[in-house]
């Protein structure tokens, strides 16, 4: 194998991680939730191993019928959770607990369901990330960052003073990760890496939702952000 194949299935081995965990972290999912969901619907088989491996870079090797399950899932949970909301009830009521407050599927760009071989592209490094996980966050810009969110979101404000309207523009209504983000706000916490990558979605709608700049993608609230994390700093 080449160089150039190695580090093309490096970086998609890299990618297939980013992916993984920023799903589980926008749905604030265990590793179990996926292969709990696989097997009570009859899926496909998908361990919880694997899902933890995959998350963290560690599987190098996954057959078929790991991307086929996470597929399967996936596609179930675009459709919405409705259709076998019953069965879950019966058969595994904390899952069902679990989805209900929150199953948010992978998207293409084209606003379809992710499937199985788009995964294994992802994976093989043959494709890229959907866009609207196409990011990367170290650990060493994150206070940063997280001091520049405030900043931008609070528009000079104290915390006090705009507390209200930003909650408001936050479109999360789990209460760990309103809380979360209020501490942020304030300036009392920090995100960390993880927790940004897993944010940086609905982060994103609440820059919308404020006004800041209706044009700008994803990529460009980053990059704005990380701008203002720079002149702060």
């Amino acid at each position: 194998m080449n160089t150039d194949s190695r580090d093309r299935l490096s970086d998609g081995r890299r990618a297939m991680a980013h992916l993984i965990h920023v799903w589980h972290e926008r749905n604030g999912w265990s590793h179990k939730v996926l292969p709990a969901l696989a097997e009570c619907l009859d899926l496909g088989r998908v361990h919880n191993s694997q899902i933890s491996n995959l998350r963290n870079g560690k599987l190098s090797s996954p057959g078929p019928e790991v991307f086929l399950a996470l597929a399967q899932a996936n596609a179930l949970l675009y459709q919405g959770i409705e259709p076998f909301k019953n069965h879950l009830s019966q058969a595994h009521p904390e899952l069902l607990k679990v989805l209900l407050d929150s199953a948010i599927p992978i998207e293409t760009d084209e606003g379809k369901p992710i499937g199985a071989g788009e995964l294994l592209e992802i994976f093989v490094g043959l494709a890229p990330l959907p866009s609207a996980f196409d990011w990367f966050i170290e650990e060493s810009e994150a206070t940063a960052l997280s001091t520049a969110l405030a900043d931008f979101f609070c528009k000079g404000q104290s915390w006090r003073q705009c507390r209200e309207e930003v909650l408001a523009a936050y479109p999360v209504r789990k209460l760990s990760r309103r809380e979360r983000f209020a501490e942020v706000m304030s300036g009392l916490k920090d995100y960390t890496a993880v927790e940004l990558d897993g944010e940086l979605l609905d982060l994103y709608i609440t820059y919308k939702n404020l006004g800041i700049d209706n044009k700008n993608r994803i990529d460009g609230f980053l990059k704005d952000l990380r701008t203002r994390s720079s002149i702060l700093n």
